[in-house]
């Protein structure tokens, strides 16, 4: 495992995006961003996140357009975790909603006792394309028979998350109004 810590913000990912796009899209980290390192600690990470944009999200990107698929949630950092599982000093709020030990978000990133955050590996992102549905884009994604690890479904007017890993087990995810996740069937033309 090479360490650095120190990556650059405009490398390439793939066709469409830089490392930058991906660690600072999230609303938490533009809050917060004076106090939070929000890039990658590893290569395996960086490498991660480009097999991510290269099967995934440069065709997507190809077919919807750069200027209508917006990143809203991307890499998460250490730091940027910590300010995740912190509330909001002034609604009392807490920042976001993640679970690192699943939603590929932390990339290959590792805790302090050397063991990684998400055991499954591979990467994920959460976009929305303008003027799209998201259950319009999660069909596109399933008829291009694009080889995604984990899809989740929150809503037609909300984000997917989509991940990319070595599992490839084609999973969707929808939820509940209350939130709790359930597996939907993978229907494919």
């Amino acid at each position: 495992m090479v360490q650095s810590g120190s990556f650059d913000a405009s490398t390439p990912l793939g066709e469409f995006f830089t490392l930058g796009d991906f660690c600072t899209c999230s609303q938490t980290y533009q809050k917060y961003a004076a106090h939070i390192n929000p890039f990658p600690q590893t290569e395996e990470s960086v490498q991660a996140l480009k097999e991510l944009n290269y099967y995934l999200l440069d065709p997507i990107t190809r077919h919807f357009g750069r200027d209508r698929l917006q990143l809203t949630y991307g890499f998460c950092s250490p730091d940027l975790k910590r300010y995740l599982n912190q509330k909001d000093p002034h609604t009392g709020l807490k920042n976001g909603r993640i679970d690192p030990s699943r939603d590929q978000h932390m990339a290959h990133e590792r805790n302090r006792k050397g063991n990684y955050f998400c055991d499954r590996l591979g990467a994920a992102c959460d976009f929305l394309v303008a003027g799209v549905g998201s259950d319009q884009v999660m069909q596109w994604i399933l008829d291009s028979q694009l080889p995604f690890d984990s899809l989740y479904f929150y809503g037609i007017t909300r984000p997917l998350h989509l991940s990319y890993g070595p599992q490839q087990k084609r999973a969707i995810w929808g939820f509940t109004p209350t939130g709790q996740p359930r597996r939907l069937p993978l229907i494919v033309p």
